[in-house]
């Protein structure tokens, strides 16, 4: 398969409150795990279009510069602590005029579709570089895409009231229509079912991210991809990242088949799945997001 369209601009968002939730308690675990803005904009960073792969593009292991625990310096390797992250992706149609913020609800009117999104993550890489600006290498080394768009007009009878609207929020937030969407994932490493993030719960809508990632007058361009961030749910089995899934390696996840990962291993394999409810009783799928990883550059580092 080939991508379905090509990328323009790709931003990811930060959207579930849970999944934001469980990251602030494993990084500080004596603060509060939201950060102040967390519930007054949805957070997000622009990524690297241009490493958007098809679903079955092999990932490879990479490297880059990070400060292991208890190192009293950087050192630049492979990276150990290889994630992944379940997330819905929303695909735009429609470009806007550069200066002229597009609001929430006119949503519809430029985006085309869904599709499955793994935010592929180095954690290592990721936790260095991070502070102040955020996510670079730790996440621009590839990002997998479904093989196909789902129309929004398909999933209509799927809309729900995100959780953000139940709060005060800024004029250009608020008027987001109800356009949460009730979508049920699932992640299988290796053949082994090992979530179910549920996106009927995520906290901001794609309507508001479209409206706060354009309020400050930047355009939109036909193939612009923006996704969720990780989905996540209140179970643990609903956890849709490793980072969560093990607690950042202190508790490995033990698979069906008595093997267990705190990070991901060369050769793992990850797919993910989503379906939502049809009109008439059928399920409408969305293909499936999948990679495997692969040795780090050069082969045998």
């Amino acid at each position: 398969m080939h991508l379905p369209f090509a990328v323009a601009d790709y931003v990811d968002f930060y959207a579930s409150e849970q999944h934001a939730t469980n990251v602030g308690r494993i990084f500080r675990p004596d603060g509060e795990p939201l950060t102040p803005n967390w519930r007054h904009l949805p957070i997000g960073y622009h990524g690297r279009s241009g490493t958007v792969v098809a679903s079955g593009t092999p990932i490879r292991r990479p490297s880059g510069q990070m400060r292991p625990s208890g190192s009293p310096a950087p050192i630049y390797g492979v990276s150990r602590r290889l994630d992944f992250e379940a997330e819905v992706g929303f695909v735009v149609g429609v470009e806007s005029v550069l200066g002229e913020p597009v609001p929430a609800a006119r949503f519809a009117e430029h985006v085309f579709g869904v599709c499955l999104v793994n935010d592929w993550s180095a954690r290592d890489i990721q936790g260095w570089e991070s502070q102040p600006l955020g996510p670079f290498l730790g996440k621009s080394f590839g990002t997998t895409i479904s093989p196909w768009i789902v129309p929004l007009a398909a999933l209509e009878h799927v809309r729900v009231r995100p959780p953000s609207l139940e709060t005060e929020l800024a004029s250009y937030l608020a008027d987001s229509g109800n356009w949460g969407l009730d979508i049920q994932l699932e992640v299988l490493i290796n053949g082994h079912v090992v979530s179910r993030p549920p996106y009927a719960a995520m906290y901001w809508s794609p309507a508001q991210m479209l409206a706060h990632m354009t309020v400050n007058g930047a355009s939109l361009r036909t193939g612009d991809l923006f996704a969720s961030g990780t989905v996540s749910g209140p179970r643990r089995d609903q956890r849709g990242s490793l980072i969560e899934l093990a607690w950042a390696g202190r508790e490995p996840l033990t698979l069906p088949d008595g093997s267990s990962r705190a990070w991901l291993e060369d050769g793992d394999e990850v797919v993910i799945t989503a379906s939502a409810a049809g009109q008439d009783g059928e399920r409408i799928g969305f293909g499936d997001a999948h990679g495997q990883i692969i040795p780090a550059w050069p082969p045998g580092s």
